[in-house]
């Protein structure tokens, strides 16, 4: 298993210093005690007790090594009794020297807020106040854009319908919302990812027609990758963006061939376990910084 960072390293040349800073570094959570023990959304339906810990921990390892590649991986402490606490995505939202930290719609995962409250604060990011009865489910429903100062925001399934306005006050940058439709999409980066340059990687159906309009509107036609439902259903749009390459569960091999069109290389990390619970390479990482 991997160690977590320590506090003091080694000293470093100034070059060595410049590369460092320029990294990106992503949050990502051991599954030590990951499981699917209860059903807070689709997939989770039938799976209870159904992961192999074994293959899950060699899944989970390969996408860290692939991350680790490109990023410096920082680890939180997984805590007994937090199944999905390996779903650092929705630890919070960070943007800059800011943190948010979620507020779980689902009883299961509330015990997660303090400890990573606590992450956040242990690593020097001022932690922005939230109403402590307003949803709103961090990094898996607040997605940076990459071509334009904006923020997207996911609400209608686990954030609530405020939390858009809400994150907009905090940021000081505009945020637009995007209501979520389908079950299975419940979380926007289950189905929409910004990608660098502008592109973004996105299941329309995941949407009303309001939001894809807004989508629309904003992200032009030569820079919208949208996926057909069997795509989707592989959680490809569940991608981690690493210096040109794309970490992800699957993808049809025309999907791989339109994304390589565009200037990205897809790398195809599988995450069966983790499917099981409804997350893929996305939801297990967390960017703190990025370049």
């Amino acid at each position: 298993m991997m160690k977590a960072h320590h506090m003091f390293e080694p000293a470093r040349s100034p070059r060595q210093n410049t590369c460092e800073e320029t990294r990106q570094r992503i949050l990502m959570c051991a599954p030590d005690d990951f499981d699917v023990r209860y059903v807070i959304n689709p997939w989770m339906e039938h799976q209870i007790g159904r992961t192999a810990p074994s293959l899950a921990r060699e899944q989970w390892r390969n996408l860290c090594a692939i991350v680790s590649q490109s990023a410096k991986v920082e680890l939180v402490t997984p805590a007994a009794g937090l199944p999905d606490m390996v779903f650092t995505a929705n630890a919070g939202f960070v943007l800059g020297n800011i943190a948010v930290v979620s507020r779980f719609r689902a009883e299961e995962r509330r015990p997660e807020e303090p400890l990573f409250r606590a992450f956040f604060e242990a690593r020097g990011f001022h932690v922005a106040s939230w109403p402590q009865d307003l949803p709103f489910e961090g990094a898996g429903d607040a997605l940076i854009d990459r071509g334009a100062d904006i923020v997207w925001c996911g609400y209608g399934m686990r954030s609530a319908e405020s939390a858009p306005a809400a994150l907009e006050q905090i940021v000081s940058r505009r945020v637009i919302g995007l209501r979520l439709v389908d079950p299975r999409f419940y979380h926007l980066d289950t189905c929409f990812c910004p990608l660098a340059g502008g592109y973004l990687l996105y299941y329309p159906p995941a949407f009303d027609a309001a939001s894809r309009e807004a989508i629309e509107t904003i992200t032009p036609p030569e820079k919208r990758i949208a996926i057909d439902e069997a795509d989707a259903m592989r959680f490809s749009c569940n991608a981690v963006g690493l210096d040109g390459s794309l970490a992800m569960n699957d993808a049809s091999p025309q999907l791989q061939k339109r994304l390589r069109a565009a200037g990205f290389a897809p790398v195809i990390a599988p995450l069966s376990e983790f499917m099981k619970a409804g997350g893929a390479a996305k939801c297990l990482t967390l960017k703190l910084v990025e370049r």
